[in-house]
């Protein structure tokens, strides 16, 4: 299992992370949610190992345009599931999976350290 990176392209925080990895000569796959939306059974998977609490993006724009009907279904993992997987730009950006099989989220650089080789 390679290292995997899940995020948006243009994204500011992404970019950063791509520079951090390249820096360091990690290889990475990227996988952009523009183009390919995260699926049920791979925020699931995400689920296994973090909270959907975590797994959200409160800070960002997509976030506050939501209606408070909306936001309040990102509060049980039934009723998000769908909202994620048609708004992904919700999910915490960078979203790294480990050969280990652990995750983190966000640019959190003593963080992405701890799990590089």
């Amino acid at each position: 299992m390679t290292l995997k990176v899940y995020g948006i392209k243009n994204c500011d925080t992404m970019k950063k992370t791509f520079s951090f990895l390249e820096g360091r000569g990690i290889s990475f796959e990227f996988i952009d949610y523009k183009k390919q939306a995260p699926s049920v059974e791979l925020l699931q998977e995400f689920l296994t190992k973090t909270t959907l609490e975590s797994l959200i993006n409160r800070q960002g724009t997509t976030y506050k345009k939501l209606n408070e009907e909306q936001k309040e279904a990102l509060k049980s993992k039934s009723t998000a599931m769908p909202i994620l997987m048609s708004q992904p730009s919700m999910l915490k950006r960078p979203l790294i999976s480990y050969p280990d099989g652990s995750l983190t989220l966000g640019f959190v650089v003593y963080q992405i350290s701890a799990k590089l080789p």
